[in-house]
């Protein structure tokens, strides 16, 4: 089965994009079409990017680099779980990205954005022109939550209602299509 990884792009404390992302990795395992990894950026803790020499070169000399390549490499298809800053998306997911380049071609991403009334969806459209230059996929589909607040309990849980559930269902869907036409990209 192809890897899905769910990428948590918020690293600062109190946020709220890792019980988003736990949900949707709940929803993702019962969907069945993918080996599901969750990726926090806040476990991975990567530097500013420190490579001497270019992404597109693939020659890392940091462990973190080797580490966070070969995690990515491993992955077949992505879902960003990502909070809206100021209209754009999060320093640590541009980070995240920027360390890497042949390990993120030809694969899909998808979007699970969080905000007020706007949902986060200004970050998901600032974040495709980057994507776009390492030749990735953005799924159509994409699960907004506007207002996420009203769907944490006091657990701290996120507990998003059928109507997203669904959203996330057809995201995953359409990123198994994508993943199926863009694997002869990549030579697999």
């Amino acid at each position: 089965m192809p890897v899905l990884q769910i990428i948590v792009a918020s690293t600062r404390p109190g946020r709220v994009g890792l019980p988003i992302a736990r949900w949707v990795y709940d929803r993702a395992v019962d969907h069945g079409a993918f080996d599901v990894e969750l990726v926090d950026l806040a476990e991975v803790n990567l530097p500013f990017l420190d490579e001497p020499k270019h992404p597109r070169l693939g020659e890392y000399f940091h462990q973190h680099s080797k580490d966070w390549s070969a995690k990515i490499a491993a992955g077949d298809a992505f879902v960003f779980v990502m909070p809206e800053y100021n209209h754009g998306y999060t320093a640590p997911l541009k980070n995240a990205i920027d360390f890497l380049y042949a390990e993120w071609q030809h694969k899909p991403v998808g979007f699970v954005s969080y905000g007020g009334v706007a949902a986060g969806t200004r970050a998901v459209q600032a974040i495709k022109p980057v994507l776009a230059a390492l030749k990735m996929t953005p799924a159509v589909e994409s699960v907004p939550i506007p207002f996420f607040g009203q769907h944490i309990d006091t657990d701290g849980r996120f507990n998003g209602p059928d109507a997203l559930g669904q959203a996330v269902a057809g995201m995953l869907n359409e990123l198994k299509r994508l993943h199926t036409l863009l694997r002869p990209a990549r030579g697999q």
